[in-house]
């Protein structure tokens, strides 16, 4: 990188990373716009009419999708599945990280290599199986349910990531501390939790972004009552086809949440893909 930084010039380079982030907010950029524009506005030519009939934009749109119960609700739903999921890996993960890494316990070695195996299970193999389970349980068809299934497929990987990453710290600081009188959870959550940020940041981001934007487990495991925005929308779209003022929107909703969650945490995420990188 540095070498073509050299030949092209620093100008040349930060002119073609604009170009390149122009290119990739542009589907976003034209989402938006279709969002506020009439469905009969939409009909008649592409949202890059606005610049040339700026008129064409409201609210309007946005005001449908707030009075549309179903979009609203799985809105919500959306968030009590994302979030929960996210924060029950990160914290179940981080706690089994550091035990892998640096706690001795009888089977250690055996027990991560199982979870290291279950990476290459595909999510499709337990969906029957995990469904007849928990129908029997009762938590077929809810919110419950589809957390609990992406909190078991989401944790090998996020033990994974976290446990290679803890056992990379010096080994030198944890024996000070424990000389110091200090407890493995006083260790953990005063130590190893700190140095660890960037990468629990980075899996936090991964995760809330994967089950933000999943379908396929939402659409078996969630009832009507229960189903995220995802699902939702490809209903709305099968049932009404046209109802594009509706659908825009959601669909801008159901992106920019996303969107904002990674620029919000971005200097974590590149700070911990960077320590990744190095280790």
């Amino acid at each position: 990188m540095n070498a073509v930084r050299r030949g092209l010039g620093n100008g040349v380079v930060q002119a073609f990373l604009v170009l390149v982030g122009l290119v990739w907010m542009t589907p976003l950029a034209g989402l938006f716009l279709s969002s506020m524009r009439s469905a009969e506005d939409t009909a008649k030519g592409g949202w890059w009419t606005v610049f040339s009939s700026p008129g064409q934009l409201s609210f309007d749109n946005y005001s449908s999708l707030l009075g549309n119960a179903g979009i609203t609700q799985a809105f919500w739903n959306t968030v009590l599945i994302s979030v929960p999921t996210t924060v029950l890996v990160v914290v179940v993960a981080a706690l089994a990280g550091y035990a892998f890494a640096w706690l001795d316990f009888p089977g250690r070695e055996a027990i991560f290599l199982v979870v290291v195996a279950l990476l290459v299970v595909p999510v499709q193999i337990g969906l029957l199986p995990v469904a007849k389970l928990f129908g029997q349980l009762g938590l077929f068809g809810t919110i419950p349910g589809v957390v609990l299934f992406h909190v078991a497929y989401g944790l090998p990987f996020a033990v994974f990531l976290l446990r290679n990453y803890f056992a990379e710290i010096p080994k030198e600081m944890l024996e000070a501390a424990r000389m110091d009188g200090g407890s493995e959870w006083r260790i953990f959550t005063r130590l190893v939790l700190p140095v660890g940020r960037p990468a629990i940041a980075s899996l936090a981001i991964f995760q809330f972004l994967w089950v933000w934007n999943d379908m396929l487990v939402a659409l078996l495991f969630a009832d009507s009552a229960s189903q995220p925005l995802t699902v939702e929308l490809q209903s709305q779209i099968r049932q009404f086809g046209s109802n594009i003022d509706v659908l825009a929107p959601g669909a801008f909703v159901s992106l920019v949440v996303p969107v904002v969650v990674f620029f919000a945490f971005q200097k974590h995420f590149v700070q911990g893909v960077m320590a990744g990188s190095v280790k």
